[in-house]
């Protein structure tokens, strides 16, 4: 029976080379890889039984990257990195989390120790640089979020249809002056997917009912958020609902409409998309919530299948690969129709 070192010799090349062909575990040239499939091919060398050996070695980990802009806190970062080890639980596996700013060189250390047998990807950007790291190291991987080019596994609330959803909703109970709060500046310059995708929403609702949707971007600094919404909130004629896209400063946005002499579902009904599930304090507003448990569960079966695949980088993905997208569902009271003048 053939054996690697066989293949190695047939292909001209040596045998950790073979390996590395096998287990996708380094970049190797293409002519290289046919030579050594070329050579598996004519000797009968079947590839499963070195792949039981390579199973029996893996680390059963997930990677989970996190971006984090240090001292900068943000809830739903924790409770996806809850939910996400809950269900790689299911699976037999353990999270390990990464959590450098800008994810590349966690991910590359990673990839290439072989700490985790593939990465679960949060915060993704279109074009994101932690594409080619996957690309180069054929790191299998699944994000939370998509970078519009579906070049891998991925499962997200699709929040165009969420935004307009909302936007819709408060159309129908009688709006027509609405202000759409959406994700931060610097996430939509970093053209993070969820925040672009708010955005293109709220453009396709104002489209489709004829409203006046006026579109304010959030701000990490809770005093920009709060003269900004005053501002919007105040203008003449008043709107008399606001979208929230951007959840993560809640209680200050909360507290900016209060100084703008509103109040909240009195005057000014106040729509929440993309709320953590349970959260409390917010169950008396309507809104949609984030499905972090469903998208949990479908990123970490994505990511393991990947493994199982030996798939799931942009070099060897399908060219329609494995997604979840999830629909959005109004929850919470009916939106009440806006206050007569």
């Amino acid at each position: 029976m053939a054996t690697i070192k066989d293949v190695a010799e047939r292909a001209g090349v040596a045998p950790s080379t073979v390996s590395y062909v096998l287990s996708g575990s380094r970049k190797i040239s293409d002519d290289t890889r046919r030579a050594v499939q070329a050579a598996i091919d004519e000797l009968g060398y079947h590839p499963r039984a070195s792949a039981r050996t390579l199973r029996s070695a893996r680390t059963r980990v997930l990677a989970l990257a996190v971006p984090r802009v240090p001292g900068e806190y943000r809830a739903i970062d924790g409770r996806f990195a809850v939910d996400v080890t809950d269900a790689a639980r299911g699976h037999d596996h353990d999270v390990l989390l990464i959590t450098d700013e800008d994810g590349v060189g966690g991910l590359r250390r990673v990839a290439r120790s072989g700490l985790a047998d593939a990465a679960v990807l949060m915060a993704v950007e279109e074009r994101d640089p932690r594409m080619e790291v996957l690309q180069e190291l054929r790191f299998p991987a699944a994000l939370l979020g998509h970078d519009g080019h579906a070049a891998l596994p991925w499962t997200d609330l699709d929040w165009e249809a969420a935004v307009a959803l909302a936007l819709r909703e408060a159309v129908a109970a009688g709006h027509r002056r609405i202000v759409f709060l959406s994700s931060a500046e610097h996430e939509i310059a970093a053209r993070r997917g969820y925040a672009l995708r708010g955005l293109d929403g709220a453009r396709r609702a104002a489209r489709e009912t004829g409203a006046e949707v006026r579109v304010v971007s959030s701000h990490r600094d809770p005093d920009v958020l709060g003269r900004r919404l005053r501002e919007a909130l105040t203008a003449r004629p008043a709107p008399t609902a606001l979208v929230v896209q951007h959840l993560i400063l809640l209680p200050h946005l909360l507290d900016a409409v209060t100084a703008a002499g509103r109040r909240v579902s009195e005057d000014l009904s106040v729509v929440l998309v993309g709320s953590l599930p349970d959260e409390l304090g917010i169950r008396h507003l309507p809104r949609i919530d984030l499905p972090v448990a469903e998208m949990s569960a479908a990123v970490a079966r994505l990511a393991v299948e990947a493994v199982e695949l030996g798939c799931g980088t942009p070099e060897s993905a399908s060219p329609a690969p494995p997604c979840h997208p999830i629909q959005p569902h109004m929850a919470g009271p009916a939106i009440a129709p806006p206050a007569r003048d």
